[in-house]
């Protein structure tokens, strides 16, 4: 049990954190928090579209039916949302009972469940009961609850399934229609066939651009949605993103240069504003956690390898011990090649995998075990490969060119697969591999 001088000394530290930070409103960096308009940036058409396709709710009409497409972090939530919060505030001076019930279908692994959590959201929209229990009752008792809530509280609702597409279900025949077909033909049917007094309109945001092909016919009829297509955000385009969440800061911690670096990793990685806003505030967490009062170029670029590496940790996790070992090896040739190696021949990656099982005692696999080891990592999208030829009568081998920096990849795998055992060796394994390298060369 700790002593009073130490609780104090655990509250000063807390306080000072607080008093220090570099952050002045980190909630806006959260990338979920609804912002206000004159932070949306690069979505025009799309909020225009969006506005139009609510805006019957207003006038005591029925919306239609939306369908949201593009790649992650591209603006779908946060449009949507942002429409949907104004409509409800504008319905609410009208006295009109407008409601927005939304579910994220990424975690939920049946039709049932997603018809209970739009319950339970419902209730929470409304102030009432949930009144069904999560389990013991049929899925249609808590789908004529749910229409039971919204009769009884609104005049309009608008329905936002988040990534639909991931609403699957439990499909034990190939020809089954999966949940999310299932679940927009009754939502988008139940005003028609009286399940509810007032209007139900359903907006559905999803990455794949192929989505209406794999709903059922009558689902697909039924639902017809006006469709609103979101593409890549540009670098400018995030760079401005950026710039409106700027005052996330203090005054005076950004160093020139902050923003457009956070904007050019995250152009790269496929545009993802979400993955841009995310960087920009890792990037003050680390001067935060480091002391620093601001925030410079070096703490964006930790911030990078840090979302590297839980990005390929996550990837990972998965693998055998053997398959990390391969692929191991194979990071640390260019780390310690004293030439500058990017592309990796698995002549030379394989014996320094060889080495490195006699250093830690483990099995040692095949040459082909390594290569197909490779090959799965391939398919993870780890490495990529390429075939080079050895010269007149010597065969060809397979180079490895890592997709992230292999020294994130080094040290994901290092403290997952007791690799710091070989720490004391660090100077005997670099003579390893550049000896390999030269053997590799002068033979060619």
């Amino acid at each position: 049990m700790t002593d009073g001088n130490d609780q104090q000394s655990i509250k000063g530290r807390l306080q000072e954190g607080v008093q220090n930070s570099v952050f002045r409103d980190k909630g806006l960096l959260d990338p979920d928090t609804v912002i206000d308009e004159d932070r949306i940036v690069g979505r025009d058409n799309q909020l225009d579209d969006i506005i139009t396709y609510l805006r019957p709710a207003l006038q005591g009409n029925r919306p239609p039916n939306m369908l949201l497409y593009g790649p992650s972090g591209t603006g779908k939530s946060l449009i949507i949302n942002a429409v949907c919060q104004q409509l409800l505030e504008l319905a609410d001076t009208q006295d009109r009972r407008f409601g927005v019930i939304e579910i994220n279908c990424q975690t939920i692994k049946s039709h049932d469940r997603a018809v209970y959590r739009l319950v339970e959201n419902a209730a929470v929209e409304a102030g009432v009961n949930v009144g069904v229990p999560e389990s013991g009752v049929s899925t249609d008792q808590k789908l004529n609850r749910f229409y039971e809530i919204l009769s009884k509280n609104f005049d309009s609702v608008i329905i936002i399934l988040d990534e639909v597409d991931l609403l699957v279900g439990r499909q034990r025949d190939p020809n089954e229609e999966p949940a999310y077909s299932k679940l927009l033909y009754q939502l988008s049917r139940a005003s028609q066939l009286g399940k509810i007094e007032g209007d139900i309109s359903v907006a559905a945001l999803t990455n794949d651009p192929r989505f209406m092909e794999n709903l059922d016919g009558r689902a697909e009829s039924s639902f017809n949605p006006q469709d609103v297509v979101f593409s890549d955000y540009d670098a400018n385009q995030l760079q401005s993103i950026l710039e409106r969440r700027r005052d996330a800061y203090q005054d005076g911690v950004l160093v020139e240069g902050i923003i457009p670096l956070s904007s050019a990793f995250a152009a790269q990685d496929h545009g993802d504003a979400r993955k841009a806003i995310d960087l920009f505030r890792k990037a003050g967490e680390i001067a935060d956690r480091n002391g620093e009062n601001e925030v410079h170029e070096e703490h964006v670029r930790d911030a990078q390898k840090e979302a590297e590496r839980d990005r390929t940790l996550t990837q990972m996790q998965g693998l055998s011990t053997q398959k990390k070992l391969s692929l191991y090896a194979t990071a640390i040739v260019p780390i310690y090649s004293e030439r500058n190696l990017n592309a990796v021949p698995n002549t030379i990656a394989y014996r320094v995998y060889q080495y490195l099982t006699d250093i830690l005692d483990t099995d040692e696999k095949s040459r082909d075990s390594y290569l197909r080891y490779m090959n799965e990592a391939e398919t993870y999208n780890f490495v990529t490969s390429e075939k080079r030829g050895r010269g007149y009568g010597s065969g060809v081998h397979k180079e490895y060119t890592f997709v992230d920096d292999p020294e994130v990849v080094a040290e994901t795998l290092k403290a997952d697969i007791r690799l710091e055992e070989a720490e004391s060796e660090e100077e005997l394994i670099k003579s390893v591999v550049n000896a390999q390298i030269e053997d590799f060369f002068e033979g060619n």
